[in-house]
């Protein structure tokens, strides 16, 4: 095989992607987006986590795009599946949710970058090809944020309280707050009921909150404001 037979080869290999979100008319929207880079094709995409771990398995995706909002387990528990089953998979997690919240969490998980799906189509597509050379993406506003932190050893005092709670005790209250009752959180979740309710119990001593109906108000409240 000749030189230039195997350069134009390579140029061919193009980097294989996986969408995993919960909503068929963004994973449209980004598919496009995706697909009109010249070394990027979608393999695949599901809104469902458990689906993605099976997909991920059979595909062998160099990429996968992933939300926080999923069908079955959140996105942050679907990255620490998919690190802890050793699947060689680079994740980046593209969502509506505030990033002062997420962000760390999806790094923390094994994800290596984070942006918000208002960000510029030029900027998400930015994010993919940065993950994908093996670097961490977040904003510029997250990076500062995160390396004045750092530099002067002390937590961040504008953070929320809801920043207070685990990865689980926050995937419950976001449940809480898209209306669903605790029977509904235990099947999605595919926990007890009692399971569900000691998590309620813990969200209201983190946030301070008294009665299950409070619960419920700031849940509602904060889900309306992540657009």
């Amino acid at each position: 095989m000749t030189r230039a037979l195997k350069a134009e080869r390579k140029e061919l290999v193009k980097t294989r992607v996986l969408l995993v979100d919960d909503h068929p008319i963004v994973r449209k929207g980004m598919a496009q987006l995706i697909e009109a880079e010249g070394n990027l094709e979608i393999c695949g995409e599901t809104g469902d986590a458990a689906e993605a771990i099976s997909m991920i398995a059979k595909l062998k995706p160099d990429l996968a795009v992933i939300d926080v909002s999923l069908s079955g387990n959140d996105g942050i528990d679907l990255i620490k599946q998919i690190k802890a089953r050793g699947d060689e998979v680079k994740v980046l997690v593209a969502s509506m949710f505030d990033e002062t919240l997420y962000a760390e969490r999806a790094l923390h998980a094994g994800a290596a970058g984070y942006i918000n799906k208002n960000e510029a189509a030029t900027k998400i597509v930015e994010a993919i090809q940065q993950v994908l050379r093996g670097k961490v993406y977040l904003s510029d506003k997250m990076t500062d944020r995160l390396l004045t932190r750092v530099a002067h050893g002390e937590e961040d005092i504008n953070r929320s309280p809801i920043n207070s709670l685990s990865d689980r005790e926050l995937e419950v209250f976001r449940l809480i707050g898209d209306g669903l009752t605790t029977r509904q959180i235990a099947e999605k979740l595919h926990l007890s009921t009692k399971t569900i309710e000691t998590y309620r119990d813990h969200i209201k001593a983190k946030l301070n909150l008294k009665h299950n109906t409070e619960l419920i108000r700031r849940a509602v409240q904060w889900t309306l404001s992540q657009g």
